[in-house]
């Protein structure tokens, strides 16, 4: 009697299968995320580059910046984009994060939600810039499609930061992050991801700054720039 064929990896049949006791393999880039404990939790090994990531926050500046430092850092020259940040970013605490004010670029739309989502659009299609960092407090699920869809055209490290009430609404991000504060560091949630799921967060102790120490010392970063009136000339 002839024995069955055996079965075949699913990765070797297509690349977006995977069985649901592994983590996917991924066609995307992937950065580093500079953490090795959270490195080793994400599909790829790290930041899936041209694709929507979403962190979930509890509260904005309980380290988000520091979480995505190492991966920024590593982006050389390329610009990126801050959109809609909740406070102006201080420019002092950036360069001691290792970002100087020089490579970054400080979005901000109109009063219509509408116009920051097209500034996102354009940035993502336009390939030009390291990484966008979109922070956004409501936004439906066809504008989230969409974004999707105009970080796929490109390499762009893509981070929507959105409240953490929001993991319960439908989302296309193949991954998507709850971050809490915790003492010395936050806890990190796998809400979604290509992957077995993992219900105990992962803590990740986060060193403040120096700066941090002397909050009064810093200075935010030069007016933003309308993003209508700056957009032609980024992307060309």
């Amino acid at each position: 009697m002839a024995l069955p064929a055996p079965i075949s990896a699913p990765e070797t049949l297509h690349p977006s299968l995977w069985l649901a006791s592994q983590l996917a393999r991924t066609a995307s880039r992937c950065t580093d995320t500079g953490f090795a404990a959270l490195s080793a939790q994400l599909p790829g090994g790290g930041w899936p580059a041209g694709t929507l990531i979403e962190l979930l926050l509890q509260q904005p500046g309980i380290g988000e910046l520091r979480l995505l430092r190492p991966a920024l850092a590593g982006l050389g020259q390329r610009p990126i984009v801050l959109l809609q940040p909740p406070h102006p970013p201080q420019a002092l605490a950036l360069a001691a994060l290792g970002l100087p004010p020089s490579q970054l670029i400080w979005l901000r739309s109109g009063a219509k939600s509408g116009d920051a989502l097209w500034a996102a659009e354009q940035v993502l299609r336009s390939g030009c810039c390291g990484a966008l960092l979109f922070w956004q407090q409501h936004v439906r699920g066809e504008a989230l499609r969409r974004l999707h869809l105009a970080a796929q055209s490109g390499e762009t490290l893509f981070w929507m930061l959105r409240p953490l009430s929001a993991a319960q609404d439908s989302s296309p991000a193949p991954l998507r992050l709850s971050l809490r504060p915790a003492p010395g560091g936050i806890d990190i949630g796998f809400i979604k991801r290509r992957g077995p799921q993992r219900d105990a967060p992962l803590f990740l102790p986060l060193s403040p700054t120096l700066l941090q120490r002397h909050a009064t010392l810093d200075r935010p970063l030069p007016a933003p720039a309308p993003a209508r009136s700056i957009l032609p000339a980024l992307v060309g």
